[in-house]
């Protein structure tokens, strides 16, 4: 058996996340009161009890997801007898996820990473004025015909932006961009035959070019954190190859502010590296749910309760 751990994006929050393994976990409760303290705020608080609309912000969101991902590999460790470096080949994460697997790998520590993605939520939600940006998933339709259609929209719109910010796998992509251009997109979309095109419910344009303001607070605010070589690869969101060079991460993490997150190609090289076993770690179940449609011969599992900790501690050992 070879090993991957993935971390989950945005949209997988939800009021009431992390609460059980606080509840039962020294190890998790450890986490949360550091975030917390990273940050001067009860952010774990708002995960256990919501409400709801003040975790679905961006900058609330993703150091909650990180910090519920981290809480539960720190209870794996603690529990499971779980060694990373040892038992994993890579780890990936879902665009703001790729900062909660450089946080488990070692390379950012966890007070860093929760800074980091709270500046990374301010600076994305600052960078177009909400209502000029929106994000539409286009379902049935593979990347490359998604790239078409894309450019056919950006086109049609004078001075607009609308490119592909998510290759999710499944024949699932999400355009990004100006709304103009972004409906049109799904206009287009939906006259060549896609199933179904839906605007999603997010209060900014991620993963376009409209997001460069943001890239920019980000290339600070990277250049002021210590980075480590992370203990596994970390496949990267924009490359969808590992990489291990500190100064590597530090311009993937900018790159992808405004570039595609990569996600089939993602888990089709590590499949092709050999991995048959990949256990998303966090809330949700959005990635695991995913391996069979990206990689066949793949087995996918979450790990986000403590039932979910009890049964990973049956797993087949590699070698």
């Amino acid at each position: 058996m070879s090993l991957a751990l993935v971390f989950p994006g945005q949209g997988s929050q939800a009021v009431g996340m992390g609460k059980a393994l606080a509840e039962n976990f020294a190890a998790a409760r450890a986490v949360f009161a550091e975030v917390d303290s990273a940050l001067g705020q009860n952010l774990s608080g708002l995960m256990f009890e919501g409400p709801e609309s003040d975790l679905t912000l961006t900058a609330n969101a993703q150091p909650a997801l990180m910090a519920v991902s981290i809480a539960v590999l720190r209870v794996l460790e603690a529990e499971a007898g779980f060694d990373l470096a040892r038992e994993a080949k890579f780890v990936a994460g879902h665009s703001l996820g790729e900062y909660s697997a450089l946080a488990a790998a070692g390379a950012f520590s966890l007070s860093d990473t929760a800074r980091l993605l709270r500046i990374r939520g301010d600076a994305m939600q600052k960078a177009v004025p909400v209502g000029q940006g929106a994000m539409a998933a286009l379902l049935g339709m593979e990347y490359e015909a998604g790239v078409e259609v894309t450019a056919e929209a950006q086109a049609a719109v004078p001075g607009s932006v609308c490119q592909i910010a998510n290759d999710n796998g499944g024949g699932q992509v999400v355009a990004s961009g100006s709304r103009a251009a972004v409906e049109k997109a799904m206009e287009i979309a939906k006259a060549k035959g896609v199933k179904r095109a839906i605007l999603l419910p997010v209060s900014a344009p991620f993963h376009c070019a409209l997001m460069q303001p943001a890239a920019d607070v980000m290339a600070e605010a990277l250049a002021g954190v210590v980075v480590h070589a992370p203990k596994v690869p970390v496949v990267a969101n924009v490359l969808a190859t590992a990489i291990t060079d500190p100064v590597d991460i530090r311009r993937r993490l900018v790159e992808q502010v405004t570039g595609t997150v990569r996600w089939r190609e993602c888990m089709t090289y590590m499949g092709q590296q050999g991995v048959d076993s990949f256990y998303e770690l966090g809330a949700g179940k959005v990635l695991s749910g995913l391996v069979k449609r990206i990689v066949a011969t793949a087995s996918g599992a979450s790990i986000g309760t403590p039932a979910d900790v009890e049964s990973f501690k049956s797993r087949p050992k590699a070698g």
